[in-house]
């Protein structure tokens, strides 16, 4: 079995904790079958290197992980994803998921100087154009 290649993006500056950025984002790459039951995770002192924070950071979002029963970590042989949630936890984890996405971009809109009304008539117009684009692959 090989070791799982995360994709983890970090904002250094949102205000979120980053052991809980990582917690987020693993469950939400789970939910969304990236990751699967039985891959194996970095360790913890390999993800803390590639992401370069400090390795407790990692030790404890993957120690919240495991008390969730969303990983574990079997001495000798490494970290693997256990299963896939129940569907009420998975549509939690996807709910925080989005959530979390949302915070970010306001955030960054915010710290942008975008106002509220600007924000939510470009989140209302992007999703109509998605919309429209769908239709239209839909008919062809």
């Amino acid at each position: 079995m090989t070791e799982k290649q995360l994709t983890l993006q970090l904002d250094f500056h949102s205000g979120l904790p980053i052991y809980t950025q990582i917690v987020n984002q693993i469950q939400s790459q789970l939910v969304n079958g990236i990751l699967k039951p039985g891959d194996q995770l970095p360790t913890v002192r390999a993800l803390a290197l590639e992401l370069r924070v400090n390795f407790n950071t990692v030790a404890r979002a993957y120690r919240i992980l495991d008390e969730a029963r969303i990983i574990s970590t079997q001495q000798g042989r490494g970290t693997f994803i256990t299963e896939i949630p129940p569907p009420e936890v998975s549509e939690k984890l996807r709910n925080e998921s989005l959530l979390e996405l949302t915070d970010r971009f306001i955030g960054e809109a915010t710290r942008l100087g975008f106002s509220e009304r600007e924000v939510s008539q470009m989140v209302r117009d992007r999703l109509k154009t998605r919309k429209e684009a769908n239709v239209q692959e839909k008919d062809e």
